[in-house]
C-alpha cells in the first residue's frame, strides 16, 4: 500500500503543477518537495505518471512553473553532490530528481524557444564551486551546474563508488582517480561488484545521455563548427572528473564478460546489472568522442578531453586490454554451445562497432597494434558475420554501412591484406558455401553474397565493397576455387551489356574487378592457380568486354533487353551451405532511423601509391573512370543509406528511355561507352589468356583430360615471368574523413541510441529533427 500511496501523491503533485495557472514560488519547498522527497517511484513510474501531453501543456501554459521545476531539481542534485549523499533519504532525492529530469529534458530540447534555457543563469542561486585556486563564486548556467553535479555524483563514496574509509569523506577533497569503477587502462585495482552502485551509476548516466542528446533536435548540418555545447562543456577542463570518468567508462566496457563463469543459462537465473551499466557507458563514450572535425587528421587539442585521452593511449598492455575486450564482446553472438540459448547474447553490437571505429580513426597506435598480429581477425569475423546476417534487413542498413566503412579503413593498411592469408578454421553458422581457404576467401564470399542477395538499398555500397577487395588484392597469396568463382561471377554479372549500359556509373564496378585480377596476376601469380583457372574458364567474358559494341544500334538493342520494372538485382548461384543461419528481413512494424546519404567512394578515399621501398605516396586526383566524382553509385543522395525511394538509378534511366524513346539518353550512352571502353585495363589478362589457353588446350588434347585437377597442377607450376606487361604500381584507396562522413556518423549514432533506449523510452514521441523514425 505504501508504494501505491507514494505514486498517488506523486501523481497529485504532477496534476497540481499542470493545473496551476499562477506561478508557484521557488521558495515554496512544501510544493516542490512532493516531486522528489520520500518517493520510491522507479524511472518507469516517472515516465508513466508524467505524460508527454502534460509536460507540453506546462511548457506552453505555465512556463515559469516548468522553469522552476527544472531549476529546483538541478539545485537538489547540486546539494546532493556537495554533501556527498551521506543519508539514504538524500540518495533517494538525488535519484528522483535524476529520473524527473530524464523525463523532462527532451521536451525542453524539442522547443527552439526553450533550448537556451539551461544555458541561462538563475540569479544568485546555483554558483560555481570554489576550486583549489580560489575561483570566484559567480553564477553558472544551469546546464553547467547540472553536468558538474552528475560528474561529482558518479564518484560519490557509498552511492556510486566503493568507499575507502570508515568515516564519511568530503566529496570535494577526494581524488576521483582512486575511485575508477573497474581495472584496466591506467588502473590496476578492480573494486568488488556492487549492484546498488551499478544501478545508481546507470540512472545518472541515463540522465547524462539525455543531457547530451540535444543534437537529436537540430536538423542535419555538416558544419563542423556546430558543436554540441553539452558535450563540449562536459569534456572540457571544467570537469575535474574527466579523466577518471573516461577511464571508468572504457574499463567497464572492455572488462565486461557476458558469459560470466560459463554456467549454462546463468543469464536466466541471475540478474546482470552490469550489462545495463556497460550499455549506458558505451553510449556515453561514443557520444562524447564525437570530435568536431570528424577525424584525427586534424590536430587534437585540449578542446575535447575524452578524444584527447583516447588518442594518447599507447601502452601495449592497455591497447591489448581494449582490443581483447572489444573482440570478446563482438564475438559473443558467434559463441556456439550444445545447449540451445544457454549463453547470454548481448545486443549492443552497433555501439561497439562505432567505438572500434573511433579508436581506429583517432588513435593510430591502436590501429597499428590491431594490424600487427592476427588479432585483427577476431574483429573481422564478427563484422563479416553481422554483414551477412543483416544484408536482407532494411532496418539494419546503417549496420551494413558502419561494418563496410571499418573494413575500408582497415584495407588501406598493407598489414590487413597480409593478415587475411591466415587459414579460416572457425566454423560460424552462416548461409555461405562450404570452402577450405583463408579469411580473404571468407571476405570475398560474403561480399559476393551481399551484392547478389542483399536488399536494393545496399547498391550504394558496391563501390566500397569492391574497393576493399582491390586494396587487399596485391597481398592475397592463394584464393580458393570458391572465392575465385565468386569474383568471376560478379564480373560476368556486372559486364552484361544491359547492366553496363543501363546506368552511367555501372562500368566502375567492372574497372574495380579488373584491377583486382591485374593485382593478383602481377603480384601473386604463383599461388593463385585457382583464380587463373577460373579466368581461363570464363575467358569469353573478357573477350566480350574487349569487343563491347559502342555503336548506337547495339546499345539500343542492349537497353531493350532489360524491360523497365524488372529488378536490377544480380542472380545468385545455387550453393551448398553450412549449418546455416539465413539472412532474414525485419519483422513487419520494426522501427528504423533514417540516415544521411553516404558520400561516394571518391569522396571518402584518397589514392596512394605503394613505392618500391613500401612507403605510401599520395596520388593527385584525376578523372579516371573508376573515381569520377559525379558518377559514383553512392554519390547521389537518392541512393544514400536512408533514401526513401526504392527504385535504382538504372531502372529510372530505363523507364525514361522506354517511355520517351529519348534520343538524348541514347546519345549520352554512346558517348560514355566510347570514353571509358578504351581505358579498360585488359592488357595483362589478355596476355595471360594468349599464353596459357593454348597450353591448357594442348594438355587436354594430348592427355585426354576430363579432370580439372591435372590442369590446376599444371597451372600451379607454371610461370609467366617475362611474358606479362611491366607490373603496374600498387594503388591503394585509403579512407579519408570529411564533413559528409562526419554527418553520416552523427545521424547513425543517434539513431542507434534512440532505438536502443526503450526502457524507459526517453525520446519516444518527441519532435526529433536529426533523423526520421520509420516503420519497415
Amino acid at each position: 500500500m505504501g508504494n501505491t500511496d507514494t505514486k498517488l501523491h506523486f501523481r497529485k503533485a504532477v496534476i497540481q503543477l499542470t493545473t496551476k495557472t499562477q506561478p508557484v514560488e521557488a521558495t515554496d519547498d512544501a510544493f516542490w518537495d512532493q516531486f522528489w522527497a520520500d518517493s520510491s517511484t522507479t524511472v518507469q513510474d516517472v515516465f508513466a505518471l508524467v505524460p508527454a501531453a502534460e509536460i507540453r501543456a506546462v511548457r506552453e501554459e505555465s512556463p515559469s512553473n516548468l522553469a522552476t521545476l527544472c531549476y529546483k531539481a538541478v539545485e537538489r542534485l547540486v546539494q546532493g553532490a556537495d554533501s556527498g549523499c551521506p543519508s539514504e533519504r538524500q540518495r533517494q532525492i538525488v535519484l528522483n530528481c535524476t529520473r524527473l529530469l530524464t523525463r523532462i529534458l527532451p521536451y525542453i530540447f524539442e522547443d527552439a524557444d526553450w533550448r537556451g534555457f539551461f544555458w541561462s543563469t538563475v540569479p544568485g542561486k546555483i554558483v560555481k564551486n570554489v576550486d583549489q585556486y580560489g575561483e570566484d563564486n559567480e553564477a553558472r548556467p544551469l546546464a553547467e551546474s547540472l553536468l558538474l553535479a552528475i560528474a561529482d555524483l558518479l564518484f560519490c563514496p557509498d552511492f556510486t563508488a566503493q568507499s575507502h574509509k570508515k568515516n564519511a569523506e568530503d566529496i570535494r577533497s577526494i581524488d576521483s582517480c582512486e575511485y575508477i569503477w573497474e581495472a584496466g587502462v591506467g588502473f590496476a585495482h578492480s573494486p568488488p561488484l556492487n549492484y546498488t552502485h551499478d544501478i545508481n551509476r546507470s540512472e545518472l548516466l541515463k540522465l547524462l545521455l539525455t543531457c547530451l542528446s540535444e543534437a537529436m533536435y537540430l536538423p542535419p548540418c555538416s558544419d563542423s563548427r556546430n558543436l554540441n555545447p553539452w558535450v563540449a562543456f562536459f569534456c572540457s577542463t571544467e570537469n575535474r572528473h574527466a579523466l577518471p570518468l573516461f577511464t571508468s567508462l572504457l574499463n567497464v566496457v572492455c572488462a565486461y564478460d557476458p558469459v560470466g563463469y560459463g554456467i549454462p543459462y546463468n543469464h536466466l537465473l541471475f540478474s546482470d546489472y552490469r550489462e545495463q551499466l556497460v550499455e549506458q557507458a558505451l553510449q556515453i563514450l561514443i557520444v562524447t568522442l564525437e570530435h568536431e572535425a570528424g577525424s584525427a587528421a586534424s590536430p587534437v587539442g585540449p578542446d575535447n578531453l575524452f578524444v584527447n585521452y583516447l588518442s594518447r593511449i599507447h601502452r601495449e598492455e592497455d591497447l591489448s586490454f581494449i582490443l581483447k575486450g572489444l573482440s570478446r564482446l563482438m564475438n559473443n553472438p558467434l559463441v556456439q554451445t550444445y545447449l540451445p540459448h544457454s549463453n547470454k547474447k548481448i545486443q549492443f553490437h552497433q555501439e561497439l562497432l562505432i567505438l572500434f571505429w573511433k579508436f581506429c580513426d583517432f588513435n593510430k597506435k591502436f590501429l597499428f597494434f590491431v594490424l600487427k598480429s592476427s588479432d585483427v581477425l577476431d574483429m573481422l569475423v564478427p563484422i563479416l558475420f553481422s554483414l551477412n546476417e543483416a544484408r536482407a534487413d532494411q532496418s539494419r542498413v546503417g549496420l551494413m554501412h558502419i561494418g563496410v566503412f571499418i573494413l575500408l579503413l582497415l584495407s588501406g593498411e598493407r598489414n590487413f591484406g597480409v593478415r587475411l592469408n591466415k587459414p579460416y578454421t572457425l566454423r560460424v553458422p552462416m548461409d555461405i558455401p562450404v570452402f577450405t581457404g583463408t579469411h580473404a576467401d571468407l571476405l570475398i564470399v560474403i561480399f559476393h553474397k551481399i551484392m547478389t542477395s542483399g536488399h536494393q538499398r545496399l547498391q550504394p555500397l558496391f563501390d566500397c565493397l569492391l574497393t576493399i577487395i582491390v586494396n587487399i588484392s596485391p597481398y592475397l597469396k592463394s584464393l580458393s576455387m570458391v572465392a575465385a568463382n565468386k569474383l568471376l561471377h560478379l564480373l560476368e554479372a556486372f559486364s552484361t551489356p544491359w547492366f553496363l549500359l543501363s546506368s552511367p556509373q555501372n562500368h566502375h564496378l567492372v574497372f574495380f574487378l579488373l584491377e583486382v585480377f591485374n593485382n593478383i596476376i602481377q603480384y601473386q601469380f604463383d599461388g593463385n592457380f585457382n583464380l587463373v583457372y577460373a579466368i581461363i574458364r570464363k575467358r569469353n567474358v573478357f573477350h566480350q568486354l574487349a569487343n563491347l559494341p559502342s555503336d548506337t544500334a547495339s546499345i539500343q538493342r542492349a537497353l531493350q533487353k532489360k524491360k523497365p520494372g524488372i529488378s536490377r538485382s544480380i542472380s545468385t548461384e545455387t550453393v551448398s551451405t553450412e549449418a546455416s543461419r539465413c539472412a532474414v528481413p525485419a519483422e513487419p512494424g520494426t522501427l528504423k532511423a533514417s540516415l544521411e546519404a553516404s558520400p561516394g567512394i571518391d569522396k571518402i578515399t584518397e589514392k596512394t601509391q605503394v613505392s618500391v621501398d613500401g612507403t605510401m605516396v599520395a596520388v593527385p586526383h584525376s578523372d579516371s573512370p573508376q573515381t569520377s566524382a559525379d558518377n559514383s553509385p553512392a554519390a547521389g543522395a537518392a541512393a544514400g543509406a536512408g533514401a526513401s525511394d526504392t527504385e535504382s538509378n538504372s531502372e529510372r534511366d530505363l523507364e525514361v528511355y522506354a517511355s520517351k524513346g529519348s534520343e538524348y539518353l541514347l546519345a549520352a550512352c554512346v558517348s560514355q561507352v566510347s570514353s571509358w571502353k578504351v581505358k579498360l585495363p585488359l592488357q595483362t589478362i589478355m596476355r595471360l589468356l594468349q599464353v596459357l589457353v593454348p597450353q591448357v588446350e594442348k594438355i587436354c588434347i594430348d592427355k585426354g583430360l576430363t579432370d580439372e585437377s591435372e590442369i590446376l597442377k599444371f597451372l600451379q607450376h607454371g610461370t609467366l615471368v617475362g611474358l606479362l606487361p611491366v607490373p603496374h604500381p600498387i594503388l591503394i584507396r585509403k579512407y579519408q574523413a570529411n564533413a559528409g562522413t562526419a554527418m553520416w556518423f552523427r545521424t547513425y549514432m543517434w539513431g542507434v541510441i534512440y532505438l536502443r533506449n526503450v526502457d524507459p523510452p526517453i525520446w519516444y514521441d518527441t519532435d526529433i529533427r536529426l533523423f526520421e523514425i520509420q516503420r519497415v
